[in-house]
């Protein structure tokens, strides 16, 4: 039996994806930082924490002993406000870039394919690896993007690096999630614009069909293939900073 890792699994998105891949005969692990949170029946809780480096190398050694046919990156907060982790890094930049980033790597040898779950708004971002990781240039919209636009930024690089591990990024849609809430009278609103968007169940078949196909370095805006953003010198830095950053070999 197939096995797939979900980061993220006990809600939104991730719930609906775990649960569609039981459907597809996979054995699912859904990664989740609270050991009582809810999963989908047939899936496999695992505790994990994604919010420094410490944390992201526990979770690394307890898989190295599974074999993982795709790991899904699902996982991501959208912060309403500057908080940094114990290593120093502004908690979005860590969890949406960093974590997928050093669990790439360290699972490289049982890894045989990759999606990560990005955003459409990685267009807004404008990623400064000067500032951006500690959050010197934080802002309650833009931080999100920045941390999409240097996460996507990775995919093009992990595709030319890995020889046996397929990658592939995709946006699933404007989604109704609890991402970003903030609370007060702004949550109210946001909350009532959520309503028109499409329902986490409308997520999980695209994510699911990736995750399946074959090919590497590309993006999806749901289904529709888009090119990937390009900028080699940033893709370059960023590569070299998350290395240092992570420990990551």
């Amino acid at each position: 039996m197939r096995t797939a890792v979900v980061t993220g699994g006990n809600r939104g998105i991730g719930y609906a994806v775990c649960e569609s891949l039981t459907r597809e005969d996979f054995h699912v692990i859904a990664v989740v930082r609270d050991p009582t949170a809810p999963v989908p029946p047939r899936v496999e809780r695992l505790r994990g924490d994604l919010s420094s480096r410490r944390t992201v190398a526990q979770l690394a050694e307890a898989l190295a002993g599974t074999t993982i046919d795709v790991l899904i990156h699902n996982a991501g907060i959208w912060p309403t406000r500057l908080r940094r982790n114990e290593d120093g890094i502004e908690e979005s930049f860590a969890v949406n870039h960093l974590a997928p980033f050093q669990l790439n790597l360290a699972l490289e040898p049982r890894l045989r394919r990759v999606v990560q779950v990005s955003a459409g708004l990685y267009v807004k971002g404008d990623v400064d690896p000067g500032k951006t990781p500690w959050g010197k240039d934080f802002h309650r919209l833009r931080t999100y993007c920045h941390t999409k636009q240097a996460n996507l930024l990775m995919v093009k690089e992990f595709a030319q690096r890995w020889q046996e591990v397929t990658i592939d990024a995709i946006h699933p849609g404007v989604i109704r999630t609890n991402l970003g809430d903030p609370g007060g009278a702004l949550g109210l609103v946001l909350r009532a614009l959520k309503k028109t968007w499409s329902p986490v169940a409308e997520a999980a078949p695209p994510i699911v069909d990736l995750a399946t196909a074959e090919g590497t370095g590309r993006y999806f805006n749901v289904t529709a293939e888009e090119p990937l953003p390009e900028n080699p010198e940033l893709s370059s830095r960023l590569w070299e900073q998350a290395r240092k950053l992570t420990g990551a070999d």
